[in-house]
Parts: C-alpha cells; structure tokens; sequence
C-alpha cells in the first residue's frame, strides 16, 4: 500500500519527516521539506515508521540533480540532492533541535558551521564489501545488501584510481577491503578476512597491503601503516588505527581545539586519544599530558607519535576503567569518543575528576546531546559548539563542543 504524504523537515540520519493519515510519524530519505511524495512503508513500529520513496509529486524548487548514479540505493550519501550551501544550513539547525529535544538546552550556542573546501574527493579512507562474484561493493540503504559499485566520488583520486582495478575471485574469504591514502599519493589496502588463512595475491603495484583476521595480521607487500601529515606534524596511522578521513575537515578540528584551548595549562586529559592527534599538538600548552586509549594498534601508534615528549604519559583501556584509578587532577579533559558516545561509567569517573574545562569532540549529535544533559546534571554548561562539516554530500555532523565547570 503506497500513501502521498508531504515533508515538514529534515531530521537526523538523513530523514525527512512526515505523518501518514492517521498522524503517525513516518521516516524518508532523500526529501527535502515542502516536498509531496509518494511513499510504500518499509518498517513499521508502534508510533513511528519509516517509508521508502517511490515518487516525488510535488519537488522542493531547490532540489538539484545527484552527481553519481548510485544515490538512492546507496548508504553512503544522503544529501546530493541538495545544493552545498542548504546542506550546511540543515545540519545547523539538525544539531540545534538535536541538543533541544534530546539534551533539554533551550538556546545551544552554536556559532557556526566551517564548510568544507572540496564537496568532493575528499576522504582519505574508503571501505567495500564484497558481492559472492568478488565484485567491490557498497550496501543497499534498504535492504542491507551489498551492491556492486560501478561510481564513487568521495574517495581522494588516488584511492579513485585504485579500486576499480582491484579484482577478487569470486566467493573469496575476504570480507571487506579498505584503502587508505596519504597526501603525498601512497596507498595502504587492508583486506579483512573471516580467518587467519591468508588468500591468494597477485599484486602489481607497489602499494602496501595488509591482510587482517579476528586475530592476526600479516604484512604480504610494504608496511602496516602510513604516514599521514596534517600542518606540520606526521602521525604514523597503522592499517587497524582510526583517523580522521579527512584532511580539510581535520584541520579545521584541530584549529578549533587549540582555539578552545588557548591561554589552559597545567594537566590535560585526552580521553579516546586514538594515535595522538590533539595530544600532539596541544604538547607545549600543558606541563603533563594523560592519554587513554583502548585500541592495541592506536596505542602503538601513539607512543611513536608521541615519542619525543617526556610529559606525555599513556594508558592502554577504556576510558571507564582508567580514569577512576589515575590519580591525576586534569585542568582541561578533550574528548573524542566514538558515534556511541561517553560510557556512561565514564562520565561518572569524568565528574569526580571536576576538570574546569571540557572540550568534546562529537561526531554523532545524539549522543553529544545525551552525554551533555548527564554533564549538566553534574554541574557543567555548554558554552560554545562549532561545527566542522567533514562529511559533505552525507548526513553526518562533527562538532567541537566547550563546557566549563559552574
């Protein structure tokens, strides 16, 4: 059964909302508001549902043309159909109604959004599945399948140049295949497998690969990991460390986080501290730096990263284990947890610490606005949040958020 409903806004995840005849709230992606469409009902709960579009009878006048032929039907973009400048102007006002509903903050005092310099071509890291015919895929929005790519146009070039001539035989261990790039063109390929068996390989350019299993990992061409620059620092990132995807965005998250934190000293904290990234260029504002990290990979990293500064101190464990028994008074804490946000344990053993300062890094809006409310409970007030767009063309929302004690 289809139903005509009209668009009132766009919400989180990529969503417009709309209510069905009965004044239930129905999900749709790719709408933009003012939008008439017709829609078949993909999954139903008891107060809400989510739609999956089948016509538009009545267009925003602002819709545009998406550049690749894959929208639609792929998860990764959700935006192409808006122009670049309104896609900024939703996510604002996304991540304002986020901190209203969600973390009960009236007024948030979001300054503003620094859009990116390149809509596109712009990530460092790109991740496939494979189809059972070896084939690159991405998955299906809907239906949660993989589906061969044909186009991409997020990937940095030189990843653009590279996956297209990756070829797999079919019905292969390898689960996903993901390539990383440097600014100086290198490449590191890393090929998940389900086991320790490493497949066959034929490789034909000197680009380094790596095959990884729940357990293991085996070098088969060059080295582990790369060397990623960002200003004038270089971090080595090894195939199973996070970074940042991209560089233009990540600049401007590490300008907003020194901005933030210009004129502190003392002790800092960086909590899911990953390779080092703030640490590292917050190392001569503060006489004593305590990191914690939970990755294996990311810890090594770190302690070469970090190498050359006696004040920087590590610990490998989750943030909600650690912090409780370091004995360390922090006069700033930056935060950089993941899209799931704070453990709720952590934030517990954050307040008892009573920094004066805290600088957290979101890139989920939801959970920055749970975690928030949880801090304001415990005595803190969101003064200030900026918003680095580091994804175009999709949904997501990073944010530099600055809290202080009252």
């Amino acid at each position: 059964m289809e139903h005509t409903i009209e668009i009132s806004s766009l919400v989180y995840e990529g969503y417009g909302l709309g209510r069905l005849d009965d004044g239930k709230a129905v999900f749709v992606p790719f709408v933009l508001p003012g939008e008439t469409v017709r829609i078949k009902i993909r999954e139903e709960k008891k107060r809400y549902a989510y739609g999956e579009l089948v016509d538009i009878v009545k267009e925003n006048e602002n819709r545009i043309s998406p550049r690749c032929k894959h929208f639609g039907q792929c998860g990764g973009c959700h935006y192409q159909h808006i122009p670049y400048d309104q896609q900024l102007r939703y996510k604002r006002e996304i991540f304002i109604e986020q901190l209203q509903r969600m973390g009960g903050i009236e007024e948030p005092a979001v300054e503003k959004i620094i859009p990116c310099s390149r809509e596109w071509h712009y990530r460092n890291t790109l991740q496939f599945h494979l189809t059972l015919n070896g084939e690159l895929a991405f998955m299906d929005a809907a239906q949660a399948y993989p589906f061969k790519v044909e186009e991409c146009h997020l990937p940095m070039k030189e990843i653009s140049k590279i996956w297209p001539l990756l070829a797999f035989e079919k019905e292969n261990e390898i689960q996903r295949v993901e390539i990383r790039q440097n600014e100086t063109d290198d490449i590191l390929l890393k090929l998940k497998g389900n086991r320790a068996a490493i497949p066959a390989i034929e490789i034909t350019s000197s680009i380094s690969t790596v095959h990884t299993s729940s357990n293991d990992q085996v070098v088969i061409a060059g080295d582990d990991y790369l060397i990623l620059s960002l200003l004038d620092k270089e971090f080595r990132v090894s195939a199973e460390s996070f970074f940042q995807t991209n560089f233009i965005g990540m600049k401007a998250l590490v300008d907003t986080v020194l901005e933030m934190a210009e004129g502190l000293n003392g002790t800092l904290m960086d909590l899911y501290c990953g390779v080092g990234l703030f640490s590292s260029f917050l190392a001569n504002s503060f006489n004593q730096i305590v990191g914690i990290e939970v990755s294996k990979s990311a810890c090594s990293d770190f302690a070469v990263n970090l190498d050359r500064y006696e004040h920087i101190s590590l610990y490998e464990g989750t943030v909600e284990r650690a912090l409780p028994v370091i004995n360390v008074s922090p006069d700033c804490v930056v935060i950089d947890p993941p899209r799931k946000g704070i453990n709720r344990f952590a934030i517990d053993a954050l307040v008892e610490k009573k920094p004066p300062v805290i600088i957290y890094v979101s890139c989920n809006p939801s959970t920055l606005a749970r975690d928030v409310k949880r801090l304001m409970r415990s005595g803190y007030l969101l003064e200030r949040s900026v918003l680095v767009d580091m994804f175009p063309q999709t949904y997501h929302i990073e944010s530099v958020n600055y809290l202080t004690r009252k």
